[in-house]
């Protein structure tokens, strides 16, 4: 009788696992949501930077005076990093949807075959998802850094004394994260 048991409860098992192992679909739930606020982002950042570019035909207008062009100028640049920052973080959802669609659903075998995958999409498992997007939101707070220093008002050393921080910081992250890629991948930078 105990015979009989055991090919019931392999059966049981191995549905069970097959059950818990398309579990893992749901995360398409999460991909597919990343995937569309990605195209949303892209599309408010694309927006954005057609009306800054309309906005600034004027910006040549002889009869302006250099007090309202340098205001000009001021918010043209803030424009642009707002929508420098609006691709970035297009970008950071993107790689969250691909790689997350690598790391749970299928691999992609088009972006395999492609040759900027090597550059882009080399996601093993959820640490190199997390460096990948570590990187992109670092470039996110150095261009939110560039913003607020472009506005920034100095009052005294002291405050010109912490930009600079700020700025050796910034240079230390990126220093930190160039040494990060340099010791995962080799001289001629393939991935290990």
């Amino acid at each position: 009788m105990s015979q009989a048991k055991n090919p019931w409860m392999k059966r049981v098992e191995l549905i069970f696992e097959a059950a818990l192992w398309r579990t893992r679909l749901v995360v398409l739930i999460a991909v597919l949501a990343s995937l569309v606020t990605a195209f949303a982002v892209l599309y408010v950042a694309t927006v954005d930077a057609w009306i800054l570019v309309s906005e600034l035909a004027h910006y040549a207008d002889p009869g302006l005076t250099p007090e309202v062009r340098k205001v000009l100028r001021a918010q043209s640049i803030a424009h642009v990093v707002e929508v420098i920052d609006g691709y970035l973080l297009a970008t950071v959802l993107l790689i969250f949807s691909l790689g997350l669609y690598e790391l749970f659903i299928s691999t992609l075998e088009e972006a395999r075959r492609s040759d900027a995958f090597a550059k882009v999409l080399v996601i093993r498992n959820l640490d190199d998802l997390k460096s990948r997007l570590g990187k992109v939101i670092l470039m996110i707070l150095i261009v939110k850094f560039f913003e607020r220093g472009i506005s920034m008002k100095f009052d005294g050393p002291l405050d010109l004394l912490a930009f600079a921080g700020g700025i050796a910081l910034v240079g230390f992250a990126l220093f930190l994260s160039h040494s990060a890629i340099y010791h995962m991948t080799g001289k001629d930078g393939q991935v290990d």
